[in-house]
């Protein structure tokens, strides 16, 4: 592994880079905040791909993909005269200190979970209004779900155990099955997925994890599922739902 000097001298090389790139390069010049999110959320997703298939060299790269957006967000703050490079790290290294009392002070805590109240209760002193003031509007669904039960419980607005959390999934779908009002039984769906959202977090779960590796293995099955039918000169449309579900089993012993 490298020395503290070398991780220093690694990120100071990119800086100059960054700088070149800025200064010479057509497509780098042209970038602004706008236009370089969309290009970050797709680096972002595939980061994830790659953690979700514990690819550590994938995750190196992916890494240094997303530490180029930030540099590069970095740039051009610093263009606008607006914050640089250093102003985003000692904000970030004046937050930890402050959300670490029990690192950098003479709080005391017993375990994780009382170290996650501490933090919350702390950003509401730096001035958030509520819990859920940091939880973006633009996260997808099942993750903001997540997070939303993940700060409530930092105050204990939580139930006492995963046992109780599925009689809370149980009666939501009593109440999904017996509504028939189509309006109110996407309303009574949405509680469903919330209340087995909280039951996987609160088991230890995290059910976007979950639910990813479920849609990676469904695709792997199904494309081997296409290439059975191919190497037996079937079309997968002109079999019925009983023929597909015997490639599906078939392709299912085979993975």
């Amino acid at each position: 592994m490298n020395t503290k000097q070398e991780k220093l001298d690694a990120f100071g090389r990119l800086l100059d880079i960054m700088d070149d790139l800025r200064e010479k390069c057509p497509w780098d010049r042209k970038q602004t905040l706008e236009s370089l999110r969309h290009l970050t959320l797709e680096e972002t997703y595939e980061l994830s791909d790659a953690i979700l298939q514990n690819d550590l060299q994938e995750i190196k790269k992916e890494l240094g993909d997303v530490l180029l957006h930030l540099v590069f967000y970095a740039k051009i703050g610093s263009e606008k005269n607006s914050f640089d490079i250093a102003d985003v790290i000692n904000s970030l290294n004046e937050k930890l200190i402050f959300r670490h009392p029990h690192i950098y002070g003479d709080t005391e805590v017993k375990d994780e979970e009382e170290v996650k109240q501490n933090w919350e209760k702390l950003k509401l002193k730096e001035g958030n209004k509520s819990i859920l003031g940091g939880v973006p509007n633009s996260l997808p669904s099942m993750v903001k779900a997540y997070r939303i039960q993940d700060k409530v419980k930092g105050i204990g607005f939580e139930f006492h155990d995963a046992e109780d959390a599925w009689k809370k999934v149980d009666e939501e779908i009593k109440e999904f099955h017996d509504e028939t009002d189509p309006v109110k039984k996407e309303e009574e769906l949405g509680d469903v997925f919330f209340s087995l959202i909280n039951y996987a977090r609160i088991s230890g779960l995290n059910p976007d994890s979950a639910l990813e590796r479920t849609n990676i293995k469904f695709i792997s099955r199904f494309q081997k599922m296409e290439q059975l039918a191919y190497e037996e000169g079937l079309k997968l449309a002109d079999l019925s739902l009983e023929e597909m579900d015997v490639l599906w089993e078939k392709a299912k012993r085979q993975q």
